[in-house]
């Protein structure tokens, strides 16, 4: 499986509303429930009205389209990279699923990555 790494860093945030939040930016994801909510994007965008901030995100891409009945991605890669004592945020759209990294653990991750079998390139 090929995993690209995006060479831009990554928050995760949340905000009072959506108004400074411009959906034109290439990586916007938005989650809202009625107890908050929440924003992942580029550090370089983040909006006036974020209230709490989580910064130093690096974001891994599975490459491809993949389809809804594949069983198993996240929880192999996530297996994986919890056995080195990495966390992940995931994020799933239509298309592909998203693995956000602390940027302090991105190498040893492609590391173990590569080891078990996964091409690791870059934007």
């Amino acid at each position: 499986m090929k995993i690209k790494v995006l060479n831009r860093d990554f928050l995760v945030c949340k905000v009072e509303n959506y108004e400074y939040v411009d959906l034109n930016d290439d990586f916007i994801f938005i989650g809202k429930t009625n107890e908050e909510k929440s924003l992942v994007c580029e550090e370089k965008n983040l909006p006036s009205n974020a209230t709490e901030i989580e910064k130093d995100w690096k974001c891994m891409v599975i490459e491809g389209v993949l389809d809804f009945s594949l069983v198993g991605i996240i929880a192999k890669i996530s297996q994986l990279l919890s056995k080195i004592k990495v966390s992940v945020f995931v994020i799933s759209t239509f298309n592909t699923d998203y693995i956000l990294i602390k940027k302090e653990e991105l190498n040893k991750s492609i590391d173990e990555l590569e080891r078990n079998g996964y091409e690791i390139t870059e934007e």
